[in-house]
């Protein structure tokens, strides 16, 4: 079981992420960062995606990051759970979105495919939360 939020957690979400099929668009540079952890403090992580394959997904900051997401710790379980859908997240401001909201929008097709559900539900059953 990996920590969530974790550089071991962000590992396993990018091995976990090689199997989902090659995706033309779905591209960007994206930084998240987490506010409100357990014990006060703030994670900052950054994924790059390229036609749907997530290249690299580490803790830490990202210099030229096209979009940045924000949210509670909180709500980053629920959207890890699949509990609370980004969009939703996304829509209700329990997500805020800065930069390219372009770039978001071409990854919000492939979050309904059944592969990309099947990694997140791996993922999930893979994470101490």
């Amino acid at each position: 079981m990996a920590a969530f939020l974790s550089q071991e957690w962000m590992d396993l979400a990018r091995r976990l992420a090689a199997t989902f099929p090659h995706t033309p668009g779905a591209s960007v540079r994206l930084q998240q960062v987490v506010n409100g952890l357990p014990d006060g403090s703030t994670v900052r992580y950054y994924r790059v995606i390229e036609d749907g394959h997530t290249l690299e997904q580490a803790l830490g900051e990202l210099a030229d990051a096209e979009v940045t997401l924000t949210s509670s710790y909180d709500d980053a379980v629920k959207i890890a759970k699949r509990d609370l859908l980004v969009q939703e997240g996304f829509m209700s401001g329990r997500v805020q979105a800065e930069g390219d909201l372009g770039k978001l929008m071409s990854l919000m097709p492939i979050t309904t495919k059944a592969e990309y559900v099947a990694i997140e539900e791996e993922l999930c059953r893979q994470t101490e939360f």
